[in-house]
């Protein structure tokens, strides 16, 4: 499975998708976030946010992504 990526404000997100092949729902989403120092994140799950739709899921993945480096660039807060 290749994965989503994008450049945000001087960060690379990456969506971090997890399978879950036995659920109706199951694509669970997340993503990677990568630092302008190279530093990279754990993986930051969406709680309780699973798609029938892999791409789908990517794209909300990378969506999250965004706003937690939006929430820690502009708000300050340690996000990752």
């Amino acid at each position: 499975m290749q994965s989503l990526h994008c450049e945000y404000r001087d960060h690379h997100i990456t969506a971090s998708v997890m399978p879950h092949p036995d659920s109706p729902l199951p694509y669970a989403a997340g993503c990677l976030i990568t630092d302008p120092q190279g530093h990279t994140s754990k993986r930051m799950a969406m709680p309780m946010k699973f798609f029938s739709d892999l791409d789908n899921a990517q794209h909300v993945s990378l969506a999250h992504g965004r706003a937690l480096v939006d929430q820690q660039l502009d708000q300050g807060h340690k996000t990752f």
